[in-house]
C-alpha cells in the first residue's frame, strides 16, 4: 500500500467495514484479460481465517473461471463521500475499501452450502432461520473464497 497513513489494521475495525458493505466485486483472469463481477456475498471469520461466500447459477464465465483458476481478487468499498474544495486540485474523496485475493472453491457438500447460503442471507435480512430446500440447492452453485492476501484503506 502507497500511502500508509490510509492503512487499516485493526482487524475488528476491518470486519466492521466488511459487514457495511453491500458488493463485492470478484476479481478472474480469463487468458489475458481481467473478468471483474459485481456480487451479493456473505462474510465469515473463523479466528484468523476470513471466508466470503457468493451464490449464483451453476453455469455461466463467473463459475468457469473459478472452476478453472482456483484463485480470485475482490474488492468492496463503501463510505463514499465528496469533500469540496476551493479549486479542483483541493477536492478529495472520502471512502474505506477493502482488497484481496485468496483461493476459490466451489462448495458441494450441501450442509456446506446451506450454512453459506444462511451466511449471505444474514449479511443482508440480520436473520439466520432459512431453509433451503435440496431441490434448491442442487440449482445453486455456492462459491467460498479463503483470504490469502488483505489491505483495508480509511479516507475520512
Amino acid at each position: 500500500m502507497r500511502r500508509n497513513e490510509h492503512e487499516l489494521t485493526d482487524q475488528e475495525r476491518i470486519d466492521m467495514l466488511i459487514g457495511s458493505c453491500q458488493v463485492c466485486r470478484l476479481g478472474f483472469v480469463d487468458g489475458d484479460r481481467p473478468y471483474i463481477v459485481p456480487l451479493n456475498f456473505g462474510y465469515a471469520r473463523e479466528g484468523v481465517r476470513r471466508i466470503f461466500y457468493f451464490h449464483g447459477a451453476r453455469e455461466g464465465r463467473k463459475m468457469d473461471l473459478a472452476r478453472r483458476n482456483g484463485t480470485a481478487g475482490f474488492e468492496l468499498d463503501t463510505a463514499h463521500e465528496l469533500h469540496e474544495g476551493d479549486a479542483a486540485c483541493s477536492y478529495s474523496f472520502r471512502y474505506q475499501s477493502v482488497i484481496g485475493s485468496g483461493t476459490v472453491r466451489e462448495l458441494t457438500d450441501p450442509e456446506e452450502k446451506r450454512r453459506a447460503l444462511t451466511c449471505i442471507m444474514e449479511h443482508y435480512t440480520g436473520k439466520t432461520d432459512w431453509e433451503f430446500p435440496d431441490a434448491a440447492l442442487g440449482r445453486t452453485a455456492v462459491l467460498a473464497l479463503t483470504v490469502e492476501e488483505l489491505a483495508a484503506k480509511v479516507r475520512e
